[in-house]
């Protein structure tokens, strides 16, 4: 397990050189000067850009420039925010539990509801049930995060006036609360506060249904298909023949065996969602990273948006290689 473990870790090195190359060399063959956008543009002189550009050492050469930024991200220094000054990785840090609790709410709500549905539209193949399933599952993972995040609004909080429109406290109860580990879920609990965790959750329903409605649907397609291929080989219905509950069956010998590619699934899933939850925290308001690396493109802070998409692209290889690990452990078969 080790070996193989290590061998995953060599691979993962040269992806991250290429991503972070690929990150760098967009971001330098893009329109715009940085100059300019932190200057204002405005009744800027030659004199100040060319400051500007020693300050930000944009006039070394780019294989200095290159070299200098792998270092730096190799010390987890994602640079100074051109448009509020401050360092790039405090930024992240203070908004990344944000992100990754909407991440993690919607993707344990789509794993949850994707997994149940498919099993369960497995064992009734070619029933009314399934099909009404697997309608509903491609219906969920067609239609844009954005407009499903728009009715939610619309109906729950608009409409309905159950739950609020956005943001992750009430504005009163933000005022008097302070963060311990910027995980609002968790900082309610520590401090024992049944009033403050209930008001997180309702401020988390509807961002995490809104992504868990597009990928549990995914999920549940997956889970199906990987299901139906299982229960048609020979060991399940030897297991069925020996005289073993069919709940024991399904869950032992024909869902252990279909979870490779359901894990793959939501491994990939939930990575994507750091990129992909762009358009849900702007429609909830929500301050992630995401929205935080949309503010960033729309001021044209570029070196808030290499640290972003940089600190994206590194979080997301660590998914992929927390996946493969947990392959091997699925399936020992894996590691040889």
């Amino acid at each position: 397990m080790l070996r193989y473990i290590l061998t995953r870790l060599a691979l993962t090195i040269p992806m991250l050189l290429i991503l972070l190359t690929v990150v760098f060399v967009i971001l330098h063959v893009l329109p715009g000067d940085p100059c300019l956008a932190m200057l204002g543009g405005r009744n800027v002189g030659p004199e100040d850009i060319t400051r500007c550009r020693e300050q930000l050492g944009l006039n070394r050469p780019l294989i200095v420039q290159y070299l200098a930024y792998v270092g730096d991200i190799a010390r987890l220094n994602f640079g100074t925010s051109i448009r509020t000054g401050l360092p790039i990785r405090e930024e992240l840090l203070l908004r990344f539990p944000a992100t990754i609790e909407l991440a993690l709410s919607g993707m344990l709500l789509a794993t949850l509801v994707g997994m149940l549905t498919g099993i369960y539209a497995s064992v009734h193949h070619d029933q009314r049930v399934d099909h009404a399933i697997r309608v509903l599952n491609i219906v969920s993972f067609s239609m844009p995060v954005f407009w499903i995040g728009l009715m939610f609004l619309i109906i729950f909080a608009v409409q309905l006036r159950l739950l609020p429109v956005g943001g992750r406290l009430d504005p009163l109860a933000a005022v008097f609360f302070t963060p311990i580990t910027n995980f609002y879920t968790i900082d309610s609990l520590l401090r024992g506060d049944v009033a403050l965790f209930l008001n997180v959750l309702k401020h988390l329903i509807l961002p995490a249904a809104t992504l868990a409605l597009v990928i549990g649907g995914f999920i549940g397609r997956m889970t199906r298909s990987s299901m139906l291929e299982v229960l048609d080989r020979e060991y399940v219905r030897t297991a069925r023949a020996k005289g073993l509950w069919e709940r024991t069956v399904i869950k032992r010998h024909a869902l252990t065996n279909a979870l490779i590619p359901i894990v793959t699934v939501i491994g990939l899933q939930f990575a994507l969602l750091m990129g992909g939850a762009i358009l849900t925290e702007t429609v909830y308001s929500w301050p992630g990273i995401a929205r935080y690396l949309l503010e960033s493109i729309d001021a044209r802070d570029f070196t808030a948006i290499q640290g972003t998409v940089v600190f994206i692209a590194l979080f997301i290889s660590l998914v992929n290689l927390l996946v493969d690990i947990l392959y091997a452990r699925i399936d020992p078969r894996v590691r040889f």
